[in-house]
């Protein structure tokens, strides 16, 4: 699983690649605490390369979710495949987040 995180200007642009599996979630959640406090700044996380998530991995989500809007920001998954939009369908997660 590749991660990886940029900030430009007032947004972190965030890249899931691989499988967000329980064997990776820890090390995925560590690189995304930061995001937690994203203080008014925009999270914008490209899923093109996210093959697979678990419920660890909607859990990490849902945990920069909050604290994104606890500060003010906004949460935007872009280019998730069917297969992942099916997972947050079947888990009423769509409804939490903004998709592009």
């Amino acid at each position: 699983m590749k991660t990886t995180i940029e900030q430009l200007e007032d947004k972190f642009f965030v890249t899931l690649e691989g499988e967000l599996d329980t064997a990776a979630a820890a090390d995925v959640e560590q690189i995304l605490q930061p995001l937690y406090h994203s203080n008014g700044k925009d999270v914008i996380i490209d899923c093109t390369g996210l093959e697979y998530i678990a419920s660890s991995g909607l859990r990490i989500l849902i945990s920069v979710l909050k604290g994104a809007k606890a500060g003010g920001s906004k949460v935007i998954l872009k280019n998730l495949n069917d297969d992942i939009k099916d997972v947050f369908r079947l888990t009423g997660f769509i409804n939490l987040f903004e998709f592009e």
